[in-house]
């Protein structure tokens, strides 16, 4: 432990100041929890998320487990349980997502779609616990209070394994992405069967030589068209999806891959936004 009160071999917060975390869906995890809490405990919370108290966290079925240093020399224990979903409110979140192919394509990419809130209302349920009933918490120190610093300091570290990994909001409400992603498939292909299985409308095709003269020429305008081009939410969604490679050592191919995706990903979009002619062959350097 350093003079300022910070572990060294603790789980330091990577934010230094102001907010936690950079994704919407980790802000929502984080607001949830600041509902329940005091704002006395809040910031004691975020000095200890801060100064590296929170020494270890593991995902469980439910939750998370933790261990929490204070004020006594062993550390205390820590859970965080979320009321899962039942399998039945689940099928109900499956069948709105499978209703919006956006959603497939963006969770298949590793991304949290910003409107996803909108399927579990369709069910009448909430991804994130919205109830106080729905976020369990547990310490072993003396306060009386529930929650208290040390479970609001991990709820905070919890808080940006979120913007690594927003799939772990799902584990938490009793879904992993593969049984999610397989959910939709299926549906997905249910659908598209259905389409094939019906019968077809007796419509004549008009012959291609009268199409000819108009054959590229728009069917609408294109003033009105608008396109946005930007980064992913979540930063090389790719290697999100497919996980570390056994092959590479430590600290990992995505971690030695992040720069020099981040330079052509932001390339790609200064291309996409400048005039012909103003584009520079080259791309920036990266260490």
């Amino acid at each position: 432990m350093s003079r300022y009160g910070d572990y060294e071999d603790g789980i330091k917060a990577r934010s230094k100041r102001g907010a936690f975390a950079t994704s919407w869906w980790a802000q929502r995890w984080i607001a949830a929890l600041e509902q329940l809490v005091d704002s006395g405990r809040l910031s004691r919370g975020r000095s200890y998320a801060r100064g590296g108290r929170v020494l270890s966290i593991e995902e469980t079925r439910n939750g998370v487990t933790a261990r929490v240093q204070g004020s006594r020399p062993s550390p205390y224990k820590i859970n965080i349980n979320i009321t899962p979903l039942s399998d039945a409110e689940w099928e109900k979140v499956l069948d709105a997502l499978a209703e919006q192919a956006i959603f497939t394509a963006q969770l298949l990419a590793g991304e949290m779609p910003r409107d996803i809130e909108t399927a579990f209302a369709a069910a009448r349920v909430s991804l994130f616990p919205s109830r106080r009933a729905e976020l369990i918490t547990a310490c072993s120190c003396p306060d009386y209070a529930n929650p208290c610093k040390h479970v609001a300091a991990t709820h905070y570290i919890l808080g940006e394994r979120f913007d690594e990994d927003p799939f772990l909001i799902f584990r938490l409400r009793g879904r992993t992405q593969e049984q999610i992603m397989d959910g939709l498939r299926q549906r997905r292909a249910g659908e598209a069967a259905a389409v094939e299985a019906e019968p077809e409308e007796n419509e004549i095709a008009p012959a291609l030589e009268s199409q000819m003269d108009g054959f590229w020429d728009f069917a609408a305008p294109l003033e009105d068209f608008s396109v946005s081009i930007q980064p992913p939410v979540v930063a090389m969604p790719l290697f999100k999806r497919l996980g570390e490679a056994s092959f590479c050592p430590d600290p990992g191919l995505e971690a030695l891959l992040r720069k020099p995706c981040e330079a052509i990903s932001q390339r790609a979009v200064d291309a996409a936004y400048q005039e012909k002619g103003e584009v520079d062959d080259e791309l920036p350097e990266v260490d």
